[in-house]
Parts: C-alpha cells; structure tokens; sequence
C-alpha cells in the first residue's frame, strides 16, 4: 500500500463510501480534530503516569479511533462494517471520573492550567476535545450522528478535567486557583 496516492493534490479526499468531498468540510474537521485528540492523548499516555491510567487512556484511544472510522463514513454510501461506541464505553468514563474524583479535594474555584507538564498536557487535550464536541455538534446539525459520539466526546473532556487535577494531585504540582479581578 503506497503512502501517497495524489488523489487529495487537489483539496479533496474521500470518504469511507467513496464520495469525495473538500478536505475542508465539517466531517473532515471532525475527524480531524479527533485524531488531533488522540495525538494528544497518545502524549499524556508516554508520560510517567500510574499503569492504571496508561490502560485507560489506550482504551480512550481505540475509542477515538472507532470514532475516526463513523465520522469518516458516508453515511448514505458506505457499505463497510465499522466499530461502534456502546453506551458502556461512556459509564467507563463515568466511573473512571468518580474514582478520580473521590480521592480529591472539592473544587472551590476554577483552577488555572499548568503546574506541571503532564498536567498542561491533559488541559490541552480537553480544550482540543471541546473542538472536536463542537465541530461535531456543527456536522450532527446538518447529517445526523450517532448521539453516542457526542455523549462520549462531552464525557470525556470532564475526564481529561479530572485526570488533570489527579495528575497535580498525584505529581505533588500546585493548582493555581482563578481569582477574578475585580
């Protein structure tokens, strides 16, 4: 299989199914931000965190991949069998948060990004999430999405919210809480 093909030379690419659409189209800004995500999170994986959270994020990251594979889908020409999110795969993420979260100090204000590299790390990966929920949301108000895909990509920005504040807990790295000026 050749890396390069010279289809897309000229601002188009095509889509599970066949169709060809501009690189610049909703779906195409949607998958692309998810796998934008998954980059990042493939970062936080190389980090040195606790295997527990390692084992997590891959799952996160087939996840995303499943997610990669229905946005890239057109969903009127497409004939393949593709992977699917399971509303299982959102109560992990649910339950991954209470654990975290039940180990840590309540939120008494927003909290600043950074303290720690590994920290920053998760706060870009959520604020790309929030992208990729957006960008999504944008491409559902024009084709129809699986609601799942929405559910998962809103659940999981909250994950990468907490696991940024276990990870300061756990690194021993300060949380600058925001104090508004007024």
């Amino acid at each position: 299989m050749k890396i390069y093909t010279k289809k897309g030379d000229q601002g188009t690419t095509q889509l599970i199914g066949g169709t060809r659409v501009p690189k610049s189209s909703l779906r195409i800004e949607s998958y692309g931000t998810v796998d934008e995500l998954n980059s990042y999170i493939g970062l936080i994986r190389d980090q040195a965190i606790s295997e527990q959270f390692v084992e997590q994020l891959l799952e996160i990251q087939d996840r995303l991949f499943t997610m990669g594979s229905l946005l890239a889908a057109d969903p009127e020409a497409s004939k393949m069998k593709l992977p699917e999110l399971f509303e299982g795969d959102v109560t992990n993420l649910e339950q991954w948060i209470d654990e975290m979260d039940g180990t840590l100090e309540p939120m008494r204000s927003f909290v600043l990004p950074g303290g720690h590299t590994t920290v920053s790390f998760c706060h870009i990966a959520r604020c790309v999430c929030r992208r990729a929920e957006r960008i999504s949301v944008d491409l559902n108000a024009h084709q129809t999405l699986d609601p799942l895909l929405l559910t998962y990509l809103n659940r999981l920005s909250d994950y990468l919210f907490v696991l940024s504040r276990k990870l300061s807990s756990d690194l021993n790295a300060t949380e600058h809480p925001w104090v508004a000026r007024m």
